[in-house]
């Protein structure tokens, strides 16, 4: 496997075209990533399922936040279960409660774009 390549989950996936996640899914797979996808309604990315729940996923390297905070509290344990090496919080999803709770876990909260992230080389 590429050593480059990260694994990927993107939080508030949707199948909705412009929306950020949509876009970051659709960059993520362009540039090589392997995505696993979470959101409010069933579909698909490029044929990824956009899952409903909160299914276990093996070697996840990164979680990308596009859910707001309002709407993480939910989620937090099944994140932190996840054991990514990092969570980026996309603009409107920052969460300082969680990304001590995350630090707290010894795992990276990072407040970013990935779409800017992977336009110019950092992610």
């Amino acid at each position: 496997m590429d050593t480059n390549v990260k694994r990927t989950v993107v939080v508030g996936a949707t199948e909705k075209a412009g929306r950020y996640a949509n876009l970051a899914a659709y960059s993520l797979l362009r540039h090589g990533h392997d995505i696993e996808l979470i959101g409010r309604r069933e579909g698909s990315i490029e044929g990824h399922p956009i899952h409903t729940d909160q299914p276990h996923f093996d070697d996840i390297e990164t979680v990308t936040m596009y859910v707001g905070p309002q709407n993480q509290p939910p989620l937090y344990d099944y994140i932190k279960s996840l054991k990514p090496k990092r969570v980026i919080f996309n603009p409107g999803s920052e969460n300082p409660e969680f990304e001590r709770q995350l630090k707290a876990e010894g795992i990276e909260p990072i407040e970013a774009c990935t779409l800017v992230m992977l336009s110019v080389g950092t992610y």
